[in-house]
């Protein structure tokens, strides 16, 4: 798909969706507009995961402080949360590829993804607080990756971290030298890639089952998914299968 400001891809499965308006990929409503559009073709191709990186020196510095001016302030809004809406819907693994700033409505968007991968020059934070507004979504996101006071501390003093601290917290499944990053990057995604899309996404779709239920209630139906779902697909029974006969599985993704 074309547009002005984001750059789309699938290349064998690995569907990307690339910020395209260097050098510091600040968000604009437009801009916003077309990754709403972007996630939902992602969402809708077939593949594994779904990459989300960024042209430029920054992932993103943020949404465009123009943005937030009295009259156009709800729209920003509404489309801002309209890209989650329909991240949240993608059932593919989202994985977040950082290498520069992730910084405000930028870091919100690595927030949301599933796996992250940083680059050890990556600075991530939500210095909003700092011009007298907060983050949304980060007040939504951060409480449930962090302990509270950690999350109550990135929140309130708008602080930026480095990509090893960020690790260390829990944020960043894994940092990569700078050189060589994207082909670093490319092997922590193949990781992933090499596995079956569907079990993949079944995954996804049971551990997001059982957030905030309590045990009884969250087994039952992850159990549902697991007897239900996914011993109905091709790919289970062939992994099941591969695995006794002693041979690499041959998945379809179905």
């Amino acid at each position: 798909m074309s547009y002005e400001f984001v750059k789309t891809s699938n290349e064998n499965g690995i569907i990307r969706v690339t910020l395209n308006r260097p050098p510091l990929n600040v968000l604009t409503i437009p801009m916003m507009e077309e990754l709403i559009s972007a996630f939902k073709w992602a969402g809708q191709e077939t593949g594994s995961l779904v990459v989300l990186d960024a042209e430029g020196k920054a992932f993103s510095a943020g949404v465009d402080v123009l943005d937030h001016t009295a009259d156009k302030v709800d729209r920003m809004i509404e489309v801002f949360d309209g890209i989650f809406e329909v991240m949240y819907e993608i059932e593919k693994p989202i994985v977040a590829v950082v290498n520069g700033a992730a910084l405000g409505g930028g870091y919100e968007l690595v927030l949301f993804c599933d796996l992250v991968v940083a680059s050890e020059k990556a600075k991530l934070g939500q210095p909003e607080i700092q011009v007298g507004v907060f983050p949304p979504l980060a007040c939504y996101m951060l409480p449930r990756l962090l302990s509270w006071p950690k999350a109550m501390e990135l929140l309130l003093s708008g602080d930026v971290i480095g990509a090893a601290q960020a690790e260390q917290m829990g944020l960043v499944n894994k940092v990569l030298p700078a050189e060589g990053f994207s082909e670093g990057a490319e092997q922590f995604i193949k990781k992933f890639s090499s596995l079956s899309p569907v079990v993949l996404a079944m995954t996804k779709k049971a551990a997001r089952a059982g957030l905030g239920k309590d045990f009884a209630s969250g087994m039952k139906v992850i159990d549902q998914i697991y007897l239900k779902e996914l011993m109905k697909t091709k790919d289970a029974i062939e992994g099941l299968q591969a695995f006794l006969e002693k041979r690499p599985p041959v998945w379809e993704g179905k």
